[in-house]
């Protein structure tokens, strides 16, 4: 193989009489020059594999000898010439692997002695035209990973000598023309990630060659035709991620060679049918996340052939001991969110190649087989929410390889073994919400990869082991409701990566450790009901911990005294130890006012109580019209403070405008500055929901990157809620500020993009249900005196419940809003990732990149100057600080991928971007 360089040379028009030219696989760059109409004898033109940009220049109509033209796998851009359309002679095109952009031209129908033509993976526009039903003879038809739309054309179907025809990964719309069941010599459909609609055509059963179709995730309705049962040469079939309904027709229990079958994320209902797996060959079977119901069919449970199983997320019955046999092949179950009862058997230890078991959130009893131990290559194993009792098989030891162990939620009792020690590769583990007992073993300081260590809700006693904190990635650490004692120990300083640490309700004694205040990343802490004393670490993410019930803690934190008081408070304690001989005197005195005073404090108290009831009954006949409050505030007064403080919402008071209402800036003696959002006086309704989801969002939430809500008012009059005023404003402001955006140097930025994503990270994955923003944008993310962002603008948030469909009108800011909300109203997690890459790459460019977002989301990065994404009013980066900024673009570009599900989760994103250094390699 030749490894030349350089560009092709205009004087090769000299060679007039050149058939063969092949200079594939080189590091040619370059354009390829126009001469190249003179090589009119020319038949192949091979030129792939190499570096050449420019387009394809119309001149190559001339060569009429063609019949093979190869120069896929370059850096071609541009339109495909029409003058392409003159080959006449041309049976095999090859321009995969480029930039080209445009429509397919019309004139590629008049290739009539086209064999193969492969137009894939570029940025191809338009519709497919209806000329390419001319090529009768083509064989091989690739045009997936374009960006096509509009209908596939009905005269697809004239196109009799295909094999292979792939048009997935495009925006193809409409339903799958009938037509296409008369191509009966198709071996490969392949229609995935689309947005084709209607009914699956029962002409597809015609198609008696094929052995691979694939046409997941588009918007598929209607049932699984049954005369799919004549394709009896299938062996992948494809149709996850779609809405079909009704019954999985028994007709599929026909196809003997079917190797893969994945009809999960549709709303299919009833029973599996019987004899599915009847050929043996069955590899992959995934139906999880429709409706299903019933026992699984015998027949499944003797597939030994059963590589990859998805059950989860229905309704599925049945004794789970007898529903599953032994499959020395599988690697993959999930057998999750289920209606299995029964017990798990020890044929699970005999399925050796398992690498993820999963059979959480069932009605599973008895005990952990101990031969789940002999499973040696198992990665993950989750038996959480089950009714499991006994202990941790000691065998468990033996899973070297297992990352993530979750039992958390059963009745699972005794000691953590000795022999989960060995487990050194454990990246997540939770065992809470268990009887579990004894100590914390100290070996859990070896488990170097660990990320998530959640042992609460439990009976572990004695001390907090000081090892815990060699494990230096760990980023949530929850110890909470045990019977721990002892002092915190101050190695916990040492979790660089730490971001939630729950420690509360235990007996924990002594000082917080002052080592704390370096632990920058921490982001909720929670250290409530323990024995803790002394001062509060000068910490932001102590300004915001829960540590109520702690007696003696003290500090600048609000609901806390001063140290400089609270010491003093302990002095006069010790006085008054010294007056006891007068206390002696004093006391029957005392006690006969006390006895009086408690006399008229019950009086007063019984008609307190009367009071309350009368208002709790006037506010349930009318709550329109009543006065609500949340938090620690008492809405009458706060009302009334409010009115004053802003003269009644006089516009002076105005600090910006939102979708629902004005913000204004109000200064309280009881809160100091405060921002009040009030509602417009159209407030219908519609409205009045957004306002309650706000509230519902935010009561409860307490994380340093998010605004934190103090109360609400509601009243016939005015409708607003109160926050805390974070002194900055909003990102979008400074951006747009020509001297303020200068503050806002690089490092500063990486530090924005951080905290809105660990606030999003909270809001998906810590929060039960997960909070969906919705509107995320440089409007909405406030920056307080330290530049430190707070998401805010909760009014159109969605709580994901699991019961609902979480559709919805779109909603959200322009710009920001991800695709799929235009098409599906499906909100998910995935619009607020969409939403962030979009405000990452802001933030990094200093405005809104507009239509460039198009080229980011469809391109490599590689394909993009760096200088292009800069914000140019700042000086150039230095190469470490550079080197941050491109990994955070192509995160932020991953997150700006048009399927959803190709995007990462917003843990995934505030994990990577907490690393110390962060990994810059994206998976």
């Amino acid at each position: 193989m030749n490894q030349l360089s350089g560009t092709i040379p205009p004087e090769i028009g000299k060679l007039t009489n050149l058939v063969y030219l092949d200079l594939s696989i080189n590091k040619i760059s370059g354009t390829i020059p126009p001469q190249i109409r003179s090589l009119t004898k020319l038949e192949t033109l091979h030129i792939f594999g190499n570096q050449l940009n420019g387009s394809i220049p119309e001149e190559i109509g001339h060569l009429r000898s063609l019949t093979e033209l190869a120069l896929n796998t370059n850096f071609l851009d541009g339109s495909i010439p029409s003058s392409l359309g003159i080959l006449n002679n041309l049976s095999y095109l090859y321009l995969y692997e480029n930039h080209l952009s445009g429509s397919i031209p019309a004139e590629i129908g008049k290739l009539v002695n086209l064999v193969e033509c492969y137009l894939d993976t570029n940025h191809l526009t338009g519709n497919i035209p209806p000329e390419i039903g001319n090529l009768i003879n083509a064989k091989i038809f690739y045009a997936f990973s374009n960006e096509l739309y509009g209908p596939i054309p009905a005269e697809i179907g004239k196109m009799k000598s295909l094999e292979n025809l792939s048009f997935q990964t495009n925006n193809l719309s409409g339903p799958i023309p009938k037509t296409i069941g008369d191509l009966t010599e198709l071996k490969l459909l392949h229609l995935y990630t689309n947005q084709l609609s209607s009914l699956i055509p029962s002409e597809l059963g015609n198609l008696k060659n094929l052995n691979d179709l694939q046409l997941s995730n588009n918007q598929l309705t209607g049932p699984i035709p049954a005369s799919i049962r004549n394709l009896r040469n299938l062996q992948t079939l494809f149709l996850r991620d779609n809405k079909l309904s009704g019954s999985i027709p028994k007709e599929l229990a026909y196809l003997d060679n079917l190797v893969v079958l994945e009809i999960d994320e549709n709303q299919l209902s009833g029973h599996l049918p019987e004899h599915l797996c009847q050929g043996g060959k069955l590899e992959s079977f995934t139906v999880n996340s429709n409706k299903l119901t019933g026992p699984i069919p015998r027949s499944l449970s003797n597939c030994s052939s059963f590589k990859r199983v998805r059950f989860d997320n229905n309704s599925f019955t049945g004794n789970l001991s007898e529903a599953f046999g032994i499959y020395p092949e599988l690697q993959f179950i999930n057998l999750s969110d289920n209606d299995f009862h029964g017990e798990l058997n020890n044929n699970w230890g005999k399925c050796k190649n398992l690498t993820n078991l999963q059979v959480a959130r069932n009605n599973i009893s008895g005990s952990i087989p101990p031969e789940i131990g002999n499973i040696y290559r198992l990665e993950r194993l989750d038996l959480s929410s089950n009714h499991l009792v006994g202990q941790i098989p000691r065998e468990f030891g033996k899973l070297t390889s297992l990352g993530r162990l979750f039992v958390q939620n059963n009745q699972i009792s005794g000691n953590i073994p000795t022999e989960l020690g060995s487990l050194t590769k454990l990246e997540s583990l939770d065992l809470s919400n268990n009887r579990l007992n004894g100590s914390i073993p100290s070996f859990i300081g070896d488990y170097m990869s660990m990320f998530l260590l959640n042992l609460s809700n439990n009976k572990f006693g004695q001390k907090i082991p000081k090892e815990i904190g060699r494990i230096t990635h760990l980023s949530v650490l929850d110890l909470s409701h045990n019977l721990l004692v002892g002092e915190i120990p101050p190695q916990l300083a040492s979790l660089r990566d730490l971001a939630n640490l729950n420690l509360s309700h235990n007996s924990l004694s002594g000082h917080i450790p002052e080592e704390f205040e370096s632990l920058t990343g921490l982001r909720d802490v929670v250290l409530s009901y323990n024995e803790l004393e002394g001062p509060i670490p000068k910490n932001k993410a102590f300004m915001n911990a829960s540590l109520e019930g702690n007696k003696g803690l003290c500090g600048n934190v609000t609901g806390f005294l001063p140290c400089e008081m609270s010491s003093s408070m302990v002095k006069k304690h010790s006085m008054v130890k010294g007056h006891k001989l007068i206390l002696i005197t004093v006391l029957p005195i005392l006690g006969a006012l006390l006895f009086l005073c408690a006399f008229a404090g019950a009086l007063f108290l019984r008609d307190q109580r009367k009071r309350v009831r009368d208002v709790e009954r006037r506010d349930s006949i009318d709550k329109e019209d009543g006065l609500l409050s949340i938090s620690t505030l008492h809405g009458n007064s706060l009302y009334w403070d409010i009115l004053k403080a802003t003269e009644e919402f006089d516009a002076t008071f105005c600090i910006g405008q939102g979708g629902f209402g004005s913000v204004y800036k109000v200064n309280l003696p009881s809160l100091g500055n405060i921002a009040v959002k009030r509602l417009h006086s159209s407030f219908e309704i519609k409205h009045r929901k957004s306002f309650m989801n706000e509230v519902r969002a935010l009561t409860g939430i307490k994380h340093r990157n998010i605004v934190r809500l103090y109360g609400f008012c509601s009243n016939a009059q005015h409708s607003f809620l109160v926050y805390e005023y974070v002194e900055r404003g909003s990102l979008y402001s400074i951006l747009s500020n020509e001297v303020e955006s200068n503050k806002l140097d690089w490092l500063k930025r990486v530090n924005i993009i951080k905290g809105v994503a660990y606030a999003l990270s909270y809001m998906h994955h810590d929060c039960s249900p997960p909070i969906v923003h919705r509107d995320i944008s440089s409007s909405n993310v406030l920056l307080d005196s330290e530049f430190e962002a707070c998401v805010s603008d909760f009014g159109i948030a969605k709580v994901l419940k699991p019961d609902s469909s979480n559709c919805t009108a779109l909603a959200g800011t322009y710009g920001y809003v991800a695709p799929e909300l235009a098409y599906t109203m499906k909100v998910t997690e995935m619009c607020d990732v969409y939403s962030f890459g979009v405000l990452a790459l802001e933030i990094i460019k200093g405005k809104h990149l507009g239509e460039y977002l198009t080229l980011l989301a469809n391109s490599s990065t590689r394909d993009v100057q760096l200088s292009d994404l800069l914000d140019e009013r700042l000086p150039h980066p230095e190469d470490e600080v550079k080197e941050l900024l491109v990994f955070i673009i192509k995160l932020a570009s991953s997150c700006l991928l048009e399927n959803p599900k190709s995007r990462p989760t917003m843990h995934f994103i505030s994990h990577m971007l907490s690393m110390d250094p962060p990994i810059y390699q994206i998976p």
